[in-house]
């Protein structure tokens, strides 16, 4: 239900459990959530990085909370997003792949239960769900302030003419886009204004803007470091950015330099927003996370030249580990012990209740999340009974140290054993019917989905 009375909310809000025993409803946390475009597990120093330096994500992975078993919503983007944003897995949202989705009035997003609950919310990024004039736009589902992209191939280019603030278009000066119909209009011939650039200072704007106010809810869904598809059929190079930073002179192809360059890019803004948190006088109250949308990606890019998926297989697309586990790290000075992990299997569908119990409000009804506030908090984890995937034909399920794939509603499970083999090289699943046969009944609860065009 979209509308909730408000002070049915103002009373769940007054009292709240946070980390570090606060409970008064003044001291709830800003919350900054940070969603990284195709950035795999393996290209943070903090996960097995060698090559490329993140020093500043690695900073906050050390002063911080390390999840080692996160999980994306989906392997590709637009389902990955609708999952954060409801707080149900893919067996219960109306689309499993990159299908076109436009929110419903029902729809009820993290973004609509913090307004309730008096956050001030804003986002930035890729939006994917709907555009001005349908039921879908940002400003209709919760958020005071969107900034970015709204169409979600649109979000492949980093050169546009425009991105949108809210229902209005919001000029890039001096990008011109190439006529060449095999560019599809998202490949640009003159490049001057950088769109992540753009967004990053807008999402620091709104930061100043309620710093020490309200309460906020900040979302950073910054594109890099997806390619440019297009730009990298035509170009050869769809990895754009306006530098790459210190590896100009590494003998490496154009494309992967690109790419080194975008998370360089990342890195820096990470340390950035950080020292501004702090020059606020606002880190002790805000909590930073920050992950990726899906696993590492392979277009444009060979995943494997700076090994994006450590020690993983598969990448983007795929529901092996590779495709779906990302990095996830949480921040929150005072309150999160630093250097520390958590190890418990948790996934997109949890942000939700977290958000929620942070923020002192109930999440909605039909979420499959479970709050990882415990976690925070340094105590023992809850855990699910199972996590389950769908992508088109493909299903994945874990439950415990058990991982289940299969390539096809007509294929065998695959079965592999996490602790053990976390690269899911041999499959046990002769061996371990028994296995196989809860995740079995597992799938038929959870896949449930009732509306679907995929």
């Amino acid at each position: 239900m979209r509308v909730l009375l408000t002070t049915l909310v103002i009373t769940l809000a007054t009292w709240v459990a946070l980390p570090g025993g606060t409970t008064h409803a003044a001291n709830r946390p800003n919350i900054i959530f940070v969603m990284a475009d195709d950035l795999g597990y393996g290209d943070l120093g903090c996960y097995g990085q060698t090559t490329l330096a993140t020093p500043h994500i690695d900073a906050l992975a050390r002063d911080g909370l390390r999840f080692t078993d996160f999980y994306a919503g989906c392997t590709v983007c637009r389902p990955s997003r609708l999952v954060l944003w409801t707080g149900q897995h893919t067996g219960h949202t109306a689309i499993s792949s990159n299908a076109s989705y436009v929110f419903k009035p029902q729809d009820v997003t993290i973004a609509e239960l913090l307004k309730q609950a008096g956050y001030a919310t804003g986002g930035v990024g890729k939006w994917a769900m709907g555009n001005p004039g349908n039921s879908g736009h940002p400003n209709d589902n919760g958020f005071d302030l969107w900034m970015g992209y709204l169409d979600q191939c649109e979000a492949h280019k980093y050169y546009p003419t425009h991105l949108w603030r809210n229902r209005e278009k919001f000029p890039l000066p001096g990008n011109v886009l190439s006529t060449d119909p095999a560019a599809r209009g998202r490949v640009a011939i003159e490049r001057v204004t950088y769109s992540h650039d753009v967004m990053t200072e807008q999402a620091f704007d709104f930061i100043r803007q309620h710093a020490g106010r309200t309460p906020f809810l900040m979302h950073m869904h910054w594109t890099v470091p997806h390619v440019n598809n297009e730009g990298a059929r035509i170009t050869g190079n769809g990895l754009e950015v306006p530098d790459v930073g210190p590896y100009g002179d590494r003998d490496w192809p154009d494309n992967e330099k690109g790419f080194a360059g975008m998370i360089h890019r990342l890195d820096h803004d990470m340390g950035r927003l950080i020292d501004l948190l702090r020059e606020l006088k606002i880190d002790n109250n805000t909590l930073v996370f920050f992950t990726s949308d899906n696993g590492a990606h392979h277009e444009g890019h060979d995943h494997e030249f700076f090994n994006s998926n450590g020690e993983l297989r598969g990448y983007k697309r795929d529901l092996y580990e590779g495709g779906i586990r990302v990095p996830m790290i949480a921040w929150w000075p005072g309150h999160v012990a630093p250097n520390t992990t958590c190890n418990t299997p948790l996934a997109f569908w949890d942000v939700m209740p977290t958000f929620c119990e942070l923020a002192g409000t109930e999440p909605a009804a039909n979420t499959d999340g479970i709050s990882f506030v415990a976690a925070l908090n340094g105590q023992p984890q809850p855990d699910h009974e199972y996590l389950f995937w769908k992508f088109q034909q493909k299903t994945a399920v874990r439950m415990g140290k058990w991982k289940g794939v299969r390539l096809g509603n007509d294929r065998p499970w695959e079965l592999y054993d996490l602790e053990n083999d976390v690269s899911e090289s041999t499959s046990i699943a002769r061996q371990h019917s028994d296995v196989v046969e809860k995740i079995d009944r597992a799938v038929l609860i959870a896949n449930k989905t009732t509306s679907a065009t995929e």
